[in-house]
């Protein structure tokens, strides 16, 4: 049997009661308020499916309600569907698939995919590392700047997209979209997002020739001189990173704007975090991320 075949793929009620059961495991918690002692489910043949009232504030809500999903006209069934293939994709699915997959609009695609690349996302996470690990930092450059397309004739990667990743080796990976890879940016994020205590791994590219201090090592693997490897020195569980995510974002996306590459970063990270776990497990773990975050079609770049 399919694990598609399961009734919260295809029923409304079922794909309500599942969502329940992940956002409210002690049962439900008005929105508005944050009551969760009397809450009741409102019944009729005319009454949306899920729809409950606060016996606190007397406002009604579903489980929706104040996250990523709220607002979103697509039949909940679906957008679970469009969950579990997103992140069982290995190098994600594109919003033309989810469009034909799911049959809905290819703009209801292209944003209920950026939905839930939203709930992938996470803030404020403490420093990675720490004693006896090792934390590989490298950068790569990525599709073609608005700017500057069209535009033949460029040298360098001023025209791509910059993004500085950390990943620690049998651990997890963290992703930055930056403006450029200078000592000035690149610094601080590791100062910040990695444990003092932690070894560094880097390749020898300039800005990262004075990185050493603040952290226990730093070792570098010169590639220019075809040096990959040396004892424990190497990049290479960051170059398996870089070579998934650039084969999705070229392969399966072709083209991201500036302003969310932010978000397939997000996705890239959190399936390459949740990579140890089955494709259901995973799912729930995006499904509890779409909590307390709103996302509108118009909305800037966060």
């Amino acid at each position: 049997m399919s694990v598609l075949s399961q009734p919260y793929f295809h029923d409304e009620a079922a794909a309500f009661t599942f969502l329940e059961s992940v956002l409210w495991p002690d049962g439900p918690v008005c929105p508005h308020c944050g009551n969760y002692d009397k809450v009741y489910a409102l019944e009729g043949k005319t009454t949306r499916i899920g729809l409950k009232k606060c016996g606190a504030c007397r406002k009604q809500f579903t489980v929706k309600v104040g996250t990523v999903f709220e607002s979103a006209h697509i039949p909940l069934h679906k957008m679970l569907q469009a969950v579990y293939l997103l992140v069982s994709s290995k190098k994600g699915i594109s919003a033309h698939q989810l469009h034909r997959t799911l049959e809905i609009t290819y703009k209801s695609a292209w944003f209920l995919a950026h939905r839930i690349r939203e709930a992938m996302r996470t803030t404020g996470l403490p420093p990675m590392g720490g004693v006896g690990a090792v934390v590989e930092v490298d950068e790569t450059y990525i599709g073609t700047k608005d700017a500057h397309r069209g535009k033949t004739g460029r040298r360098g990667y001023d025209h791509k997209h910059t993004v500085l990743t950390l990943v620690e080796r049998g651990g997890k990976a963290r992703s930055f979209h930056i403006e450029k890879a200078t000592i000035k940016n690149v610094k601080p994020i590791l100062h910040a997002n990695i444990a003092r205590e932690t070894s560094l791994m880097t390749d020898a590219a300039r800005i990262y020739t004075k990185m050493h201090h603040g952290f226990i090592s730093h070792e570098m693997v010169n590639h220019q001189d075809d040096e990959w490897v040396r004892g424990n020195a190497h990049t290479n569980t960051i170059e398996g990173f870089f070579s998934i995510f650039k084969r999705g974002m070229t392969g399966v996306y072709q083209h991201c704007g500036e302003q969310h590459l932010h978000r397939y970063l997000a996705e890239f990270d959190f399936r390459y975090n949740e990579r140890k776990v089955e494709d259901f497990v995973r799912s729930q773990t995006a499904l509890k991320g779409i909590a307390g975050k709103r996302l509108t079609y118009k909305q800037p770049k966060v």
